[in-house]
């Protein structure tokens, strides 16, 4: 499209890049899944192997993606079709970042659901949980999600609250990336990082800290195996934001003097840092309380009001646990709906209000379908984790190591020691990797979630087949 050109809006300062960027990363997930998911694959052993796979997948791509962005200095659509045609390669590699836009969407309108949820626990949080055991917390989930008692009224509640969440999405997007995404993430991370020390201070202080510790920490190798490197491989490529677009498009906003590497290793060191800080926000009183370390929405939902109110003072921790959850969903929202509104600011008569409008009632109607019909999430949630996501990403990493020429990402990553790392492992490590995550990671979500069953050969490696329980 002839009139589409660089991005003039840019970053106003690196630490409100930085703060941006963590923020994209740092959601829910570091929260319910590595924690839970480190201590049943092999606690301490599954760290490390977390953090090997965060170096070599999660920040070599992470690195790729925003000197693609600062490079073309486009979209993430826009942008992959600008450097192909200057390497005289097909215009048919935009299919990466077009799987990696609707992916960016589709995550994103499940997302505002779930923090739609977290508005509702927040509010309910001021009047406390106090003797809430886990049938009555259960019981207050369903309630609050429309699927107990007076179900249409609670969904109509939920529904508002996920327009006043997108309506706050739409304003903070739509102010542009200076005055908009870089102000809020400004403001709203550190507060995040002090909520986060207030909340372990408090878990560490009134918790079981030692059986906390020994389930995230301690390292029990005879639990690794495939699965192991499987959920190490796929935490780590999650976890960072690769792979829908969103950091091309963060790139893309980045002034010249930025050093990318150097970045890219805060991204992934702060992300790391808080999911690993994060357990010790939530086990220590999951435990003190005596309750299932589960993954996933129950342990918010319905582990954690339960541990709250059980002990002296929770429900004002109760309110700033939420309130720190609340922020880590808002701040990787926005950044999710930037990767959206970027490409269609630069449609020919669209202004970024208007695009941040347009997206998010989009994401209402479809939010809406959620609400009154939760099992459309969960088949959301499987195909955007178990099969964009991997697709786009393993196309972006060839794309990047294979297509691209060495000189054309050599002014953005510099040349000598960095750059030859970069471009061996990128050729050479990631994209057998991701792929791994995308065929094995698929086959087993698909046995875990749906229950079909594999092949004898392949439950050596993933497991045995789901097997009914018994009445």
């Amino acid at each position: 499209m002839a009139g589409i050109g660089r991005k003039t809006d840019k970053w106003g300062s690196r630490f409100g890049f930085i703060m941006a960027a963590v923020g994209s990363s740092v959601g829910l997930g570091n929260f319910w899944r590595f924690p839970y998911t480190a201590g049943e694959e092999g606690g301490g052993a599954f760290i490390l192997i977390y953090i090997m796979c965060v170096l070599l997948i999660g920040l070599p791509l992470l690195m790729a993606e925003y000197a693609m962005g600062r490079k073309s200095g486009m979209s993430a659509v826009e942008g992959i079709q600008s450097l192909a045609r200057a390497e005289s390669r097909s215009q048919n590699w935009g299919i990466a970042p077009w799987i990696g836009t609707l992916t960016a969407f589709f995550i994103l309108s499940f997302y505002v659901v779930i923090s739609a949820w977290l508005i509702a626990f927040l509010i309910q949080s001021f009047g406390g949980f106090d003797g809430m055991d886990a049938a009555a917390s259960g019981q207050n989930f369903a309630d609050t999600i429309g699927q107990g008692e007076h179900p249409l009224r609670s969904k109509w509640y939920i529904l508002f609250l996920l327009a006043c969440f997108i309506g706050a999405n739409a304003f903070v997007v739509g102010r542009g990336i200076k005055g908009g995404i870089e102000k809020a993430s400004s403001i709203l991370m550190p507060a995040f990082f002090v909520m986060l020390i207030v909340v372990v201070g408090f878990s560490v202080t009134n918790g079981d800290t030692a059986r906390a510790a020994a389930f995230i920490l301690q390292p029990k190798w005879e639990d690794v195996g495939f699965g192991t490197f499987l959920a190490g491989i796929g935490q780590a490529f999650f976890s960072i934001g690769v792979g829908v677009g969103l950091m091309i498009t963060y790139g893309a906003y980045l002034s010249k003097d930025t050093d990318i590497t150097r970045s890219s290793l805060i991204v992934v060191g702060s992300d790391t840092l808080v999911a690993l800080i994060a357990g010790f926000a939530i086990f220590p009183i999951v435990f003190a309380a005596g309750l299932d370390p589960a993954g996933g929405p129950s342990l918010f939902f319905i582990s954690m009001p339960v541990a709250f109110g059980a002990i002296p003072g929770g429900a004002i921790f109760a309110s700033v646990f939420f309130a720190l959850a609340l922020f880590a969903a808002f701040t990787s929202s926005i950044s999710l709906m930037e990767v959206g509104v970027s490409w269609l600011e630069e449609r020919q008569g669209v202004t970024r209000l208007g695009a941040a409008c347009g997206l998010g009632f989009a994401l209402f109607m479809i939010g809406a379908a959620y609400v009154f019909s939760l099992e459309y999430l969960d088949f959301m949630d499987f195909m955007t984790e178990g099969l964009l996501l991997p697709l786009g990403g393993l196309l972006t990493v060839i794309f990047a190591g294979w297509v691209l020429s060495r000189e054309m990402l050599t002014s953005e990553l510099g040349e000598g020691t960095v750059m030859n790392l970069w471009r061996f492992v990128m050729r050479w490590f990631v994209p057998p990797f991701v792929g791994i995550i995308l065929i094995f990671g698929f086959m087993d979500k698909i046995q875990d979630q749906y229950h079909v069953p594999l092949p004898g050969a392949l439950t050596l490696l993933l497991g045995p087949n789901w097997v009914p329980p018994v009445e």
